[in-house]
Formats: structure tokens, C-alpha cells, sequence
């Protein structure tokens, strides 16, 4: 039987209007996140964003309590991880020339397998990993303390949506009426798209990121473009076309590298204590680690017959056939694991290369269809986007003081919604813009799906790609950013470019707080408390024109396919 304490908590924190106000957020923030991950091969976390507004309408409805906006951002931001995992593999096979074969039913399958998994997968070890294992979860933590600092309210919810109107009407004059254009001071050198791409997107990008990653980011891209392309055309060795495949490989290397490093440092060594941790919390008689029913036992026949069910659906509707659907099935529930150490640890969800992972296994153990193999990644790679934020709200729920049912139950209603809104958005995107305008130096370069496609069809340049993949993984146990590098080798120059300037307004930002602040004559405790409300607003305002430029961009993405159909 469930606890009833546990009932009462959740009556104030999972409420109607908060779920209206999530279940809208989550809509507008799951388009957005699809545009944002295929336009700039890069999805920031949206929990932060999610939590600002949630509180700001929360409060014009009344008293909101910091509990109730917490789960309702919870909800609002379940989505944007969904979108991440779709569009992180199945445009792969779009460019690969399987469009016409992969319709909206099946990415929403791809996407509700994923999220049902997902959230079975966490109702398992949120116990082992939030409270036994106490891990960091900076993202989440971070989201804890923004929802503190922006209870008192003031000018939040004016910076907000001010910014995302100025991204939105620039959005609307540069990619509808075409009254500014989309790239400045471009440069015509060989094989190297040198320009700063006009979109307040990508600075945003860089602004949020921070200096210091983007400028590893940076490096790998004048590794990448200057270093191979120029210099090694300049010397003679190869000529733009082999130089540009050997750039691809071995930013994929250097990628793939980094994912397998953080599961085999950062993972496997704690795989025997994970184990033991499950199984200690499965022991207990308490339902109060319950999750779904409020009863473990209860809980134990939904994730068996959950998960059997989705192994059906996937083997069938998805035509995967029972061994692959098996195989799936099981090995996403440990790559789950993997995706939550890894968020808890390091705060970031490589979710794409668990779904390469997993795609490469079952490729070795069944024959199968390339277009099936790219779904295989789907499902993976939504469940550890899904499993990553569940744990990085249930984190901030730990911080704040949540029930964490509560928030279970908020992240279901959201995954679901953001795994129609997601598949959906992919359709509209492809349908409007073709599925040539997917892939490297094109209009979405879709970075993590092109790795994808590549590894299905066949890596340019194998010698470039171990070397890659060995870097990555020395790279990683140095504590030198690997993926950061791989991502600047691997994409367009001009996004690395124009992301690198928005990191460099950040560094000018802090440095201008740090100088106001001390020449203000503040004490320790004035000036540190000054110094967060100043970085809450350039976070607000980075995050609306984030969000302002790709909410816009599927506006007009819809639009286009009206206008089809219409003509």
C-alpha cells in the first residue's frame, strides 16, 4: 500500500495548473531542442531555462512554492532530452537516403520505447544513485539553486521574453524576408567554410558553455580546418576531398574515444558497487523508494511487464525481429546506468555514442536492415537523454526537497508528450526542407547523426579514426577535453567560429562583473551575492535568445509545410 505522507506531499508539488504550464513548456521546449540539436549538432541542457520560467508562471498564478515549480519543470523539460535522441541518430538515415522509409510512426515508436525504458530504468536506481551514492548532478544542482535564486521574482520574466522576441523578429528578417543575411565576413578557402555565422543561437551556445570548453572546442576546429585541410594541401599530402574525410574520422575518434573512456574509467569501476547498491535497495521493506504504485513489489511486475512490452512493440512494429528486440531492450537499461554515472560524475550525457554502442552490438549478433540499425540507436539513445535528466531533476528534487514520485510522474506526462512533439518536429523538418539539407556543411549539420550514418556506411579514413579514438581515450584519463575537441574537428568553421565569439562574451562578461564588484566597495558576502543575481541575468537572457531563434525556426519550419501542402 502506498504511504500516505507520500500521497499528501505529492498533492502540493504535482498540481493541475502545474502540469498545464509543464505539459505547454514541454511542447514549445521539445521543438525547439530538435531544431537546436540538427541545427547546431549541440543540445544544451534546457533544465535551467525550464526552471526559470516554470517559477516566473507559477508565481502569476499565485503562491507557488519551489517544490511545485520543480516538478512542473520536470515535466516542461523531459522532452528536450527525447528530441536530443532522435535527432542525434535518426537523420543519419535520411542522409544515407532511407527517408522515404522511416515514417512518423515509427520515430514515434523509436521515441516512446526510449522513453518508456527510460523511465522504467530510473524508478530502478534513483535510490542507489541520488541518495546512496550522493553524486554530484552538477546540472541539477545548478537548477536547485536557480529556482532559489529567482524565487524573490523581479525583472526574470521581462529579460526572458524580451530576449526571445529580439531572437525571434532577427530570426524571422534573416531565414523568412531575407533583410539580413545568414553569414558575415566569409572568407573562399578550399575545403574551410570561414565565416561567423549571423545567429544569435550559436553565440547564446557559446555564452552558456563557457569560455574554457568553447576554447577547446575552438582548437579542434583550427586542428581540423587549418591544421589538416590548409596545412596538409599546402604541404602536398592529400588534396581537399581526402583531407575533409580525414577530418571527419578522426573527429569521430575523437568522439567515439571520449565515450568509450568515460565508460571504461569512469563506469566499470563502479559497476561492482551499482550492482550491490540495487540490490541492497531492493532488500529493503519500505515502499518508500517506490516510484510508480507506491508499492516495490507492485513496482517490480510494472517494470518486468514494461519492459516486455516494449521488447514486443520494438520486435514487431519496428519490425526488429525477437533477438534484436531482446538485445535492446537489455542492454539499454545498462547504458542507463552508464548515462547516469556519467551525468552524476561529469555532467555530460554522451547518449549517441551508448546508442553506437548498443547498434554495434546487436549489428554483430543479427543480421539486420541498415535503416532498422539507426532505430536500435533511437531507443538507446532517448532512454540515456531521458535517464540523464530524470536524475538530474531528481537531484535538484534531493536539493530542494521534492517527492520524488512526484517528479517520476511529471517526467512520464512529459516524456510522452515530448515523444509525439519530437517525432512530429522531425517530420515537419524533413518534409520542408528535404533530406539534402541534413548533414555535414549542410543546412543542418546534425553532427551526432552524421557519426552515426557514417559508422553504418563506412568511415572515410579507418587510420585517422583509431588514431582519433586513441586520442580520445589518452585524452580523457589526461582530463583534456576530448569530445570538446573532437566536436570543433567535426563541424562546419563557421559554428565553431561563431560559438567561440559567444564564449568570448562571456569571459568579457565575468570579467566586467568581477571589475564593477570590486571597485564597488562591497563586503565578501554582498559582492558573491551580487555576482550570482548578475550571472542569473546573462543566463536568462543567453537562454531566451536560445530559445527565441529555434522556437521560431520550427514556427517557420511548420509553415513551410502548410504552404506545401497548400500549393
Amino acid at each position: 500500500m502506498s504511504n500516505p505522507s507520500n500521497r499528501a506531499s505529492m498533492r502540493g508539488q504535482l498540481t493541475l495548473r502545474g502540469v498545464v504550464i509543464g505539459v505547454l513548456g514541454c511542447v514549445i521546449i521539445t521543438a525547439s531542442s530538435a531544431y537546436t540539436a540538427l541545427k547546431m549538432g549541440a543540445l544544451p541542457w534546457p533544465i535551467i531555462f525550464a526552471a526559470v520560467i516554470s517559477l516566473f508562471f507559477l508565481k502569476l498564478m499565485g503562491n507557488a512554492s519551489l517544490n511545485e515549480a520543480n516538478v512542473t519543470h520536470t515535466i516542461m523539460s523531459a522532452g528536450a532530452m527525447v528530441a536530443g535522441g532522435l535527432a542525434f541518430t535518426i537523420p543519419g538515415a535520411w542522409m544515407l537516403g532511407y527517408a522515404d522509409q522511416i515514417s512518423w510512426l515509427d520515430m514515434f515508436i523509436v521515441a516512446l520505447a526510449g522513453t518508456v525504458l527510460g523511465l522504467l530504468a530510473t524508478a530502478l536506481i534513483h535510490r542507489h544513485f541520488i541518495v546512496d551514492a550522493a553524486l554530484e548532478f552538477p546540472t541539477g544542482n545548478a537548477a536547485a539553486q536557480t529556482l532559489r535564486a529567482t524565487e524573490a521574482g523581479g525583472k526574470t520574466g521581462k529579460q526572458l521574453f524580451g530576449s526571445m522576441a529580439i531572437a525571434g523578429i532577427y530570426s524571422v528578417l534573416r531565414d523568412a524576408l531575407g533583410v539580413v543575411p545568414s553569414m558575415l565576413c566569409t572568407l573562399n578557402i578550399p575545403g574551410v567554410t570561414f565565416a561567423i555565422y549571423n545567429s544569435p543561437m550559436l553565440l547564446s551556445i557559446g555564452f552558456l558553455v563557457g569560455f574554457a570548453p568553447v576554447a577547446f572546442w575552438f582548437a579542434g576546429a583550427l586542428l581540423g580546418n587549418f591544421g589538416i585541410i590548409v596545412g596538409g594541401t599546402a604541404a602536398g599530402l592529400f588534396d581537399v576531398v581526402t583531407a575533409q574525410g580525414i577530418v571527419k574520422s578522426l573527429g569521430m575518434g575523437l568522439m567515439m574515444g571520449f565515450g568509450v573512456a568515460v565508460v571504461l574509467k569512469d563506469i566499470l569501476p563502479q559497476v561492482a558497487g551499482i550492482v550491490r547498491g540495487l540490490a541492497a535497495d531492493s532488500s529493503t521493506d519500505t515502499d518508500e523508494q517506490s516510484l510508480i504504485s507506491g508499492s516495490l513489489k507492485i513496482d517490480a511486475g510494472i517494470i518486468g511487464l514494461g519492459t516486455a512490452a516494449i521488447a514486443v512493440i520494438i520486435a514487431i512494429v519496428l519490425d526488429l525481429g525477437p533477438v534484436p528486440a531482446v538485445i535492446v531492450t537489455l542492454f539499454t537499461f545498462v547504458t542507463t546506468i552508464m548515462s547516469a554515472q556519467s551525468c552524476g560524475q561529469t555532467g555530460i550525457d554522451p547518449m549517441e555514442i551508448f546508442g553506437l554502442i548498443v547498434m554495434l552490438i546487436v549489428a554483430a549478433f543479427a543480421q539486420i536492415a541498415q535503416v532498422k540499425l539507426f532505430f536500435i540507436a533511437g531507443i538507446v539513445a532517448v532512454a540515456c537523454g531521458l535517464a540523464g535528466d530524470v536524475m538530474n531533476d531528481f537531484k535538484a528534487g534531493a536539493v530542494l526537497g521534492t517527492n520524488p514520485r512526484a517528479q517520476w510522474v511529471g517526467q512520464a506526462i512529459g516524456g510522452i508528450v515530448g515523444a509525439l512533439v519530437a517525432a512530429a518536429v522531425m517530420v515537419a523538418l524533413v518534409t520542408a526542407y528535404g533530406p539534402d539539407a541534413f548533414g555535414p556543411d549542410k543546412s543542418f549539420v546534425a553532427a551526432q547523426a552524421s557519426v552515426v550514418a557514417t559508422m553504418v556506411s563506412g568511415i572515410p579514413s579507418v587510420p585517422w579514426f583509431a588514431g582519433g579514438f586513441i586520442a580520445g581515450i589518452v585524452m580523457y584519463w589526461l582530463g583534456i577535453p576530448a569530445m570538446m575537441i573532437g566536436l570543433g574537428v567535426y563541424l562546419p568553421f563557421y559554428m565553431s567560429l561563431t560559438a567561440f565569439l559567444g564564449s568570448c562574451v562571456k569571459l568579457a562578461y565575468d570579467k566586467w562583473s568581477a571589475h564593477r564588484d570590486a571597485t564597488a566597495g562591497l563586503s565578501d558576502e554582498e559582492r558573491a551575492a551580487k555576482d550570482a543575481a548578475f550571472q542569473e541575468q546573462g543566463l536568462v537572457v543567453a537562454s531566451g535568445l536560445l530559445g527565441g531563434e529555434s522556437i521560431v525556426g520550427v514556427i517557420l519550419a511548420f509553415v513551410s509545410v502548410g504552404l506545401s501542402l497548400l500549393g
